[in-house]
């Protein structure tokens, strides 16, 4: 991934609202995500756990330039994008706990966290799995004559599976609304892009099936809300696909169990001068879109969620081992079911 400098003085382009909104709930995602590190240290969580610390600008500029119908679905770093569409962040802790609280019932844990309410299709632990499954929501929008679509979002490794352009031909073959995200932070599980691949320009991917296709700066929540938004109008209109490559950067490994041997820690500090929530926060400052009161208020109340959530998943029950034989077919009495 090429290098990038420090960024600018942002100017105002947006309502105090929408400011408030990315400030928050990249607040939000930030801070749960450092307290589930905390706790998966203390063996409260265990299994797989894929911390999105540093990327939390890719959720939170997606869900301002999109509707409350429109459609998500991600990889297994799934934790922040329902935080930011408004999923209780207790139901997302509780599941990855283990509890029969979460979001599946303490049965699907980090890497599956689903809030049909909120159209989160899930976060999907097979690499490259949910990228077809992205075409299908958005095909089926469009079958059902809805001006919906569906956003999905894979990072840098799952483009080297055939899924993905199978995908990507099909999308454009039926002119679909669907919006192609790759969270490129350089590495996938812990190879460089460079190392992998040819091509390191991974917005050009879209190009050999005619896909409008375009590099955003994921550090920066305003250019992701900016590219989105673009890309939902042109599906909207009936002209259909976009990819996008939001270039990023996660602070942590790819799970709790990386010890990270591939890349400096110069390099980590770099990024960090670049911090989506620190970027958002200098606007807002500068330009005086909040009060430090209101900064004051936001931060205390972000702090009380994160603390709450634990505290409804510490106190949530375990599941019943008979929930082992519920939700696996939805005919109840199917017959292969055991007593």
């Amino acid at each position: 991934m090429a290098k990038r400098t420090a960024a600018t003085k942002s100017k105002v382009k947006y309502s105090k609202e929408t400011y408030s909104y990315w400030y928050e709930s990249m607040l939000l995602m930030r801070r749960f995500e450092e307290k589930a590190g905390q706790l998966y240290g203390q063996q409260k969580i265990r299994g797989f756990c894929h911390l999105y610390i540093g990327q939390e600008a890719c959720a939170s500029g997606a869900i301002t330039a999109l509707t409350k119908d429109d459609k998500w679905i991600t990889a297994y770093r799934c934790h922040a994008h329902p935080l930011g569409l408004g999923t209780d962040p207790g139901a997302v802790m509780a599941e990855l706990f283990g509890k029969a609280t979460g979001t599946t019932k303490g049965k699907g844990g980090s890497m599956h966290i689903f809030d049909k309410e909120k159209n989160f299709v899930g976060g999907h632990g097979i690499v490259g799995a949910q990228v077809p499954m992205g075409l299908g929501l958005g095909f089926a929008e469009k079958y059902k004559g809805t001006k919906n679509l569906a956003i999905c979002y894979m990072g840098d490794g799952a483009v080297r599976q055939g899924a993905f352009h199978e995908a990507l031909n099909l999308a454009m073959l039926y002119k679909t609304p669907v919006i192609f995200v790759i969270e490129n932070n350089g590495y996938a599980m812990g190879t460089a892009v460079k190392r992998s691949s040819n091509v390191e320009d991974l917005s050009t991917l879209g190009e050999s099936y005619d896909m409008p296709s375009f590099a955003v700066d994921g550090m920066n929540v305003e250019a992701v809300h900016e590219a989105v938004a673009e890309a939902a109008d042109r599906a909207r209109r009936g002209d259909g696909p976009t990819l996008l490559e939001f270039r990023t950067y996660r602070y942590k490994g790819h799970s709790m169990s990386d010890p990270q041997k591939y890349r400096t820690k110069e390099e980590v500090e770099e990024y960090k001068q670049r911090d989506p929530v620190e970027q958002v926060l200098a606007t807002i400052k500068e330009n005086k879109i909040l009060t430090d009161e209101e900064i004051d208020t936001i931060v205390k109340n972000v702090k009380q969620k994160v603390l709450d959530a634990v505290k409804f998943a510490e106190e949530s029950p375990w599941p019943d081992g008979q929930d082992a034989f519920k939700d696996v077919y939805i005919q109840e009495d199917y017959p292969f079911v055991m007593e």
